[in-house]
């Protein structure tokens, strides 16, 4: 029995380490252990990086992060998810998701990261910034994303929005926009086909549409 669950130890590590820098999977692993929770790479999902839903009906609470993160964004991903495992084992549903005790949790499991000294001098220093001011979603951080985003390999003919000149036009979900103004963190651009604008992040991915 021992045995059989040292085996089972190793093929949980042997799977972060496909996500996690080298480092922190041990860290992320003894976390996953202590945990009663099912954790899930999932495909990717434009909308969200990661997830957590609560148990229903004696079900374990489950953990789902996207797949195709760098490792460092993959990193942040989890300690956000297992940040809200442990406000939800403490206070239930009583509290809003991102309230205090949720960013008192994240900033619990963010420190031994940052005081690693194991991380990119950007990322460490973009991950001091958060912590100071930890924000709902790592999404919203735009300093720290625009720094993960650097980890990133982006496939041929991929860029980022920011990066395009104005009126230049680009792809994102199979439709044709128009790059305008930028306002705080997101551009104005026109939909083509629809002539309708819509805001758009200034992080995002696009495609450069082909002359």
């Amino acid at each position: 029995m021992e045995n059989r669950k040292v085996q089972n130890i190793e093929s949980v590590k042997r799977t972060f380490a496909k996500f996690l820098p080298e480092h922190f999977v041990d860290y992320v692993v003894r976390m996953y252990l202590e945990s009663n929770v099912r954790f899930s790479i999932v495909k990717s999902r434009t909308t969200k990086l990661g997830d957590f839903r609560g148990g229903l009906k004696g079900q374990k609470p489950q953990i789902t992060v996207n797949g195709d993160l760098n490792p460092y964004s993959f990193l942040v991903t989890t300690l956000h998810e297992f940040a809200h495992l442990n406000t939800f084992n403490t206070y239930g549903t009583r509290v809003s998701p991102h309230g205090e005790e949720w960013k008192n949790e994240f900033k619990k499991l963010l420190l031994p990261v940052i005081q690693s000294g194991e991380l990119p001098v950007d990322v460490e220093r973009a991950l001091v910034k958060s912590y100071n001011k930890v924000k709902a979603s790592s999404c919203s951080d735009y300093h720290l994303s625009k720094t993960l985003l650097q980890y990133d390999q982006l496939a041929e003919n991929t860029l980022i929005l920011e990066s395009l000149p104005k009126d230049e036009q680009f792809s994102l979900n199979g439709k044709v926009y128009e790059k305008g103004i930028l306002r705080r963190k997101r551009y104005v651009c026109r939909e083509v086909q629809s002539n309708r604008l819509y805001l758009i992040s200034a992080l995002a991915k696009v495609s450069k549409k082909e002359d």
